[in-house]
């Protein structure tokens, strides 16, 4: 077993040595005073308990048991740099690859904006996009298999150890299809329509959760006659009549001309934000700096413009 004494930083100190062939010299390149060179490497003599300097007048000799622990400890130090290296592009520091997980409604506009700036930030760095709902999110984000989520953030605020950087905030509206009768109030009142057959995401979702906290709110259970795993198959659906429901303005775009999104009556607004999530132990990560000074512009610019645009068939 190793001895406690002999730690990396006097190894290091040793080679110096070696390599310089003077006191003075080798405490100019560790940084450090000749006094605690010289202090360093006799407590790395006693601690190998056998000698490896004799003296020569007021000079220090390595002796050859000094140059073969001079030599093991570079080969010591190469290892360990290459680990360290290693084990921090497992963990995606500084890797040549950046996985980002999103929800699939951010893919309209959003994700191919913030792909696009980070890339002429860092060119040379590969872009790996992974889409679920929020709960799959924030699990791929806890075992590392991304490396930043852009999703809506937890009403209840970050989870421990996460860093949020909020980019702007979504309502959400009533869809219907336009070849469904428009409604009669420029506002729709949730409580209005108890009767009717609805369309929804599967649990996990950020809208799914507001789905089921409005509908409780307003005092029953919608008739769900389908639920899907995505929002392009939620709008689809709703598209083509299939059921009414409750969708973010910042997909609205997409279905222009077959969906009509109403606002939702004062009492039943409903905000989501959206926002970049990431673990605060990597926030000086290079690539998720870039990330961060991209999305934190992005932020500025939407506060200033809006990103997620007014709906444009409202009825």
């Amino acid at each position: 077993m190793i001895s406690e004494e002999i730690t990396l930083r006097k190894l290091q100190t040793l080679a110096a040595f070696v390599a310089t062939g003077s006191l003075p010299r080798t405490a100019e390149r560790m940084q450090m005073s000749t006094v605690s060179v010289h202090r360093a490497l006799h407590s790395l003599e006693d601690a190998m308990r056998c000698p490896l300097f004799r003296h020569e007048g007021r000079r220090l000799i390595a002796l050859p048991a000094a140059l073969a622990l001079a030599e093991a400890a570079e080969d010591a130090e190469r290892t360990l740099e290459s680990g360290i290296r290693k084990a921090r592009e497992k963990a995606g520091f500084g890797a040549a690859q950046l996985k980002i997980g999103a929800m699939y409604s951010l893919t309209v506009e959003l994700i191919p904006r913030l792909v696009m700036g980070v890339k002429l930030r860092r060119p040379e760095l590969a872009i790996e996009l992974q889409l679920g709902s929020n709960a799959q999110l924030l699990d791929k984000l806890h075992t590392q298999s991304v490396d930043a989520l852009l999703m809506s953030l937890p009403d209840e605020g970050s989870p421990p150890g996460l860093l949020a950087v909020p980019l702007f905030e979504d309502q959400l509206y009533l869809a219907s299809s336009l070849t469904s009768p428009a409604p009669v109030s420029p506002t729709a009142d949730l409580a209005d329509y108890r009767h009717e057959k609805f369309v929804a995401l599967s649990d996990g979702f950020a809208t799914s959760r507001d789905f089921q906290r409005l509908f409780s709110n307003a005092g029953y259970q919608p008739d769900v006659v389908m639920r899907v795993d995505d929002i392009f198959s939620l709008m689809n659906l709703v598209a083509a009549g299939v059921g009414l429901s409750l969708l973010p303005g910042r997909v609205s775009s997409l279905f222009a001309g077959r969906i009509r999104f109403t606002p939702l009556a004062q009492e039943w607004h409903s905000t989501q934000r959206i926002g970049l999530l990431l673990q605060e132990c990597r926030e000086r990560d290079p690539n998720l700096l870039a990330l961060l000074a991209e999305a934190r512009m992005l932020g500025q610019q939407m506060s200033t413009n809006g990103l997620a645009a007014k709906p444009l068939a409202s009825g």
